[in-house]
């Protein structure tokens, strides 16, 4: 099913959903890290030690709060959070900086979302290399979480069975989408609110276009060694397929734009 880029109605939403997931992921269920309601989203914001927030980006054994669904549902507000946060760890540290400024981030797509509404679908600056010719349907083996690469497989199949992605391993999933399999960043935008638990439209739709270079100064690409880096070499040493990735990112610019 094709869905114009610019546009969509909400029986559109709806009937793409409904294809999306009819032809999805077949592996088994997992039990979800996210559980519902007031207590659980207390019980993990005093069980979160904001000191290790630093590690967040090692997508294997990183330290993340996994409070992002209950602040997108609104059992836990922004502020709520920050001055537990606060209250418990001070507000002096680095940890404790880059979280609330991520914090800082959920409150910048809402501000975007309201000066901009449903615009936040369609390309809001002009790509920084010669777009493609984009396809516009989710490949198959991406569906089902086959594409032979460990890193994009494992990513999506925590995705499809338990409604999470860890951030990083958003942005690889979404960089080889767009850039290597040149698919619109609207159609994984669709894929990904779908599934996530904490599938909010501005935040998802604009981490899209931030990594088509729609907005933002440039495109979000990475190579094998920031895999590597980020989960300890695990996913790498058990990928048999040959690595798309293993370029330098110079060497990946020209490759994938055609320009340094």
């Amino acid at each position: 099913m094709k869905l114009d880029a610019t546009r969509r109605t909400r029986s559109e939403m709806q009937a793409y959903l409904a294809e999306a997931l009819a032809g999805c992921y077949e592996g088994p269920p997992t039990l979800s890290p996210i559980a519902g309601g007031r207590t659980a989203a207390e019980r993990q914001l005093n069980a979160f030690d904001a000191r290790r927030y630093s590690s967040r980006n090692h997508v294997t054994r990183g330290h993340v709060s996994r409070l992002s669904p209950y602040i997108r549902h609104g059992v836990l507000t922004l502020r709520e959070v920050r001055d537990a946060v606060f209250a418990r760890f001070g507000r002096a540290g680095e940890s404790i900086y880059k979280f609330v400024f991520e914090l800082a981030w959920h409150q910048f797509w809402q501000e975007v979302y309201a000066a901009l509404g449903d615009d936040i679908y369609t390309d809001i600056e002009a790509y920084k290399f010669p777009p493609p010719i984009w396809e516009e349907t989710l490949p198959e083996d991406v569906a089902r979480a086959k594409t032979g690469l460990v890193c994009i497989d494992e990513s999506l199949s925590e995705l499809y069975t338990t409604g999470y992605m860890h951030n990083h391993a958003r942005l690889w999933v979404a960089a080889y989408l767009i850039h290597h399999r040149k698919v619109h960043w609207t159609v994984g935008e669709r894929l990904f609110f779908a599934h996530l638990l904490d599938g909010n439209p501005p935040p998802n739709a604009l981490s899209w276009q931030w990594v088509a270079s729609t907005f933002s100064s440039k495109p979000y690409y990475f190579n094998r060694q920031n895999v590597e880096k980020y989960t300890d070499g695990e996913w790498c040493r058990r990928c048999p397929a040959r690595c798309p990735f293993d370029r330098t990112y110079d060497e990946l610019a020209v490759e994938l734009f055609g320009q340094a």
